[in-house]
């Protein structure tokens, strides 16, 4: 009937004002707004960024400190046993050192070639310094050789045990570098909770630490000759 067709279209006009204008508004509190704020937070990988730079720098502290304390005991000794034989440095600690200080060098160049998003490029500098990563574990390889030629072992004297220890010790902290070195060049990146620059820049910091490091273990090994 028209009656009661009107009557129902009165009610649908008064049920929209009612309902339709607060449906369409969001929810109080801005809970959608944080939904997408929390959704971008997931892509860009804030929280596991902050995660890694996090184990970084435990890793560094622990490593740090554990290379101090050797050190220490080396520098006390090296001054005050009777029973000190000195040992003869292989020529070849002076390439590595070299090779290692280049790697720092030419993993920074990958980054800036990143930064311009020259993927190309940044693969080509990154897989070089890793390529120099793997060189100065072989150069260090050759010294221990060397000195195994020359009858030096590691438990031939004080001095001795403190050069394989040190060198050894942080060839093993530095494949673990090189492992992470292989993770960003392989890594794909588009489907991981941290991108490839944040990865990048993370592990070159702690390439850097083990770089800066062994130029201080040469230094002190050097000296103590």
């Amino acid at each position: 009937m028209p009656g009661t067709t009107a009557v129902r279209d009165v009610e649908l006009i008064i049920e929209d004002s009612r309902g339709g204008g607060g449906g369409g508004q969001p929810p109080a509190g801005g809970n959608g707004g944080d939904d997408g704020d929390d959704g971008k937070r997931r892509r860009n990988g804030s929280p596991s960024s902050r995660r890694f730079s996090t184990a970084i720098t435990i890793g560094v502290i622990s490593i740090l400190m554990f290379f101090m304390a050797l050190a220490s005991a080396f520098l006390v000794l090296r001054h005050t046993s009777e029973v000190w034989v000195t040992v003869h440095l292989p020529r070849i600690l002076w390439f590595n050192t070299l090779v290692l200080v280049g790697s720092s060098f030419t993993l920074e160049r990958a980054r800036s070639r990143l930064a311009l998003r020259d993927m190309l490029g940044f693969r080509r500098l990154w897989f070089a310094g890793t390529l120099m990563g793997f060189v100065f574990v072989g150069g260090q390889l050759v010294a221990w050789r060397q000195l195994v030629a020359q009858g030096v072992y590691i438990a031939s004297n004080q001095a001795s045990s403190f050069f394989y220890i040190f060198t050894g010790a942080h060839a093993v902290h530095l494949l673990g570098g090189v492992a992470a070195l292989l993770f960003v060049a392989l890594r794909n990146f588009e489907k991981s909770q941290i991108s490839i620059s944040t990865a990048a820049e993370i592990t070159s910091y702690y390439w850097h630490f083990m770089d800066g490091l062994w130029v201080f273990l040469f230094v002190l090994l050097f000296l103590g000759a």
